[in-house]
């Protein structure tokens, strides 16, 4: 494991969690585990709903909690408190959110004793992710995005990454070359593309006002009960642009999807305000998130699971792919 990123031991711990260390972390904030775990989906950290012992429990979730173990090195403890204060605020707010539960000591973080593995619990929230979102939905979600955004700009997240061109692509695109993953035979051109897309985006960038928002907010983000939609998995939330916040919901380019962003911004706008002018992001947007994917796995490809779910990461088509994506969207960022 390459310790310049992670840091050995506790990442080859975080790799391998037992049945018993994930009880034993439920158990430490007061809770009695039956023993029953499943592992949930997801890529960055190691996530699981633990069945607890309980004789109050008004629906069948009440019977479960879920524990997240972050991954060693990618947050330090201010970055993530900032995350767990956010979603105090928005749940203080009565937004439709899932804020962590506080441990016996009134944090809402602990470590593991024998690595240091941070880890945090959350209640069970029962909810579907939406395949699309239809008129009704836009309206809903729009809303939604729009009474987290009124309380992320209340204050700043000092310890949080500001998206913009140089984090989410100079700063990526450096270290994909630095560390040899791109073919040399592409790699200029690669370079090339990116930094122009940069150059441009910087300009647009310029003005624009920053706030907490969620970050990474497409559909598998959004879940839907019988009281309506709520938001969850806030470990990307950055300071950046809002409008970072909702084009992910919506496919294609803006012009191509213009009735659907018009319902969107409608629902938005009844709780709050929108700048316009902004949506003129969205290419540069999409167009960094290319990068910041290409980086993402990069830097986590000795993760046993990343081999697994990106089996194409690193080849010669994969590479030559993305570089297509990032011309396309360098064209469309010209012709605007």
């Amino acid at each position: 494991m390459s310790s310049h990123v992670w840091g050995d031991a506790a990442t080859q711990f975080f790799f391998s969690l037992s049945p018993e260390k994930i009880l034993e972390a439920v158990e430490s904030a007061g809770f009695q585990c039956t023993g029953r775990i499943l592992t949930l989906n997801s890529m960055e950290n190691r996530v699981y709903e633990v069945e607890i012992e309980t004789e109050v429990a008004k629906t069948p979730s009440d019977r479960f909690r879920i524990v997240k173990f972050y991954r060693p090195g990618r947050w330090s403890e201010a970055q993530i408190l900032e995350e767990h204060a956010f979603l105090r605020e928005l749940e203080a707010n009565e937004i439709s959110v899932i804020a962590p539960i506080l441990f016996p000591d009134g944090k809402t973080i602990s470590g593991m004793p024998e690595s240091g593995i941070r880890f945090c619990l959350f209640p069970k929230r029962g909810g579907r992710s939406p395949d699309e979102l239809l008129d009704d939905d836009l309206l809903q979600v729009g809303r939604l995005i729009a009474r987290i955004h009124s309380v992320g700009k209340e204050k700043a997240a000092r310890h949080r990454l500001k998206l913009n061109p140089q984090t989410y692509g100079l700063e990526n695109l450096k270290y994909l070359c630095a560390a040899g993953h791109i073919p040399v035979d592409i790699r200029p051109r690669w370079k090339s593309t990116v930094e122009e897309i940069c150059e441009i985006a910087e300009g647009w960038f310029e003005g624009v006002g920053i706030q907490r928002i969620h970050g990474d907010c497409h559909l598998g983000n959004l879940l839907r009960n019988t009281s309506g939609y709520f938001a969850i998995d806030f470990d990307d939330f950055v300071m950046g642009p809002p409008v970072q916040d909702l084009w992910l919901l919506v496919p294609g380019t803006f012009a191509e999807n213009r009735a659907q962003w018009e319902i969107l911004l409608e629902g938005y706008e009844q709780m709050g305000v929108f700048d316009r002018k902004t949506t003129r992001l969205i290419e540069p947007l999409r167009a960094l998130r290319y990068v910041h994917f290409c980086a993402w796995i990069a830097k986590r490809w000795e993760d046993p699971a990343f081999p697994k779910y990106f089996p194409a990461f690193g080849t010669p088509g994969f590479w030559n792919e993305k570089l297509i994506d990032l011309m396309e969207q360098l064209e469309r960022i010209k012709g605007e």
